[in-house]
């Protein structure tokens, strides 16, 4: 009765934690959200401030999806950790990131992307970018809709940027990292911090 009592409670532990890991809520930044308090980010487009439902967000709803031609991604500059490195943004200028640990069959989805709200679009609307990019744009079905990638990496934002410039979910978890226009195609192996 012991053992089976105590296998529970490892069992128990084991899911919480592949749960937790799951959407990169383990921290491993400095700073209130786990990101990297020291980026500082000058987008090179105009934005206006975007809102976000913040890091208590309990809202499943992701980004609202595009509709029309399509959703324009832009680029901004931003120093992460003491490197400077064009990232792509939303068309408000919010920070757009990925997870390397995403796949074909696993995204953040469900209760992970109200943390983390992918960018999706509708209809035949297909994403666009404001300036040329080294990659490719392009979009894929999966549990969260049609969702946008960048080289193959689904696009989400984070709910603890609470405006333009902001870079707080960078190494989130380990796993969560902004999305620089030099990413490599792929699973996001290659991505050594800098979010490629």
């Amino acid at each position: 009765m012991t053992s089976i009592k105590h296998l529970f409670w490892v069992a128990l532990g084991l899911f919480l934690a592949l749960t937790i890991a799951a959407c990169g809520s383990t921290s491993t930044g400095s700073g209130g959200y786990g990101g990297n308090t020291n980026a500082s980010q000058t987008p090179t487009t105009s934005a206006s401030s975007g809102s976000s439902c913040g890091r208590y967000c309990t809202s499943s709803t992701p980004t609202a999806p595009a509709t029309g031609s399509g959703l324009v991604i832009k680029t901004a500059s931003a120093t992460i950790s003491g490197k400077s490195v064009n990232i792509l943004t939303n068309a408000q200028g919010m920070t757009l990131y990925y997870r390397t640990s995403d796949s074909g069959s696993s995204v953040c989805s469900g209760g992970c992307a109200s943390a983390w709200p992918p960018i999706l679009v509708t209809g035949s609307a297909t994403p666009t970018s404001a300036t040329s990019l080294p990659g490719q744009l392009s979009v894929s079905t999966n549990a969260n809709g049609k969702q946008v990638e960048y080289n193959g990496h689904p696009l989400y934002t984070y709910s603890g940027d609470s405006a333009p410039g902001q870079t707080n979910g960078q190494g989130f978890g380990g796993v969560w990292f902004a999305v620089t226009t030099a990413l490599a195609p792929g699973g996001g192996s290659q991505n050594n911090g800098y979010g490629y």
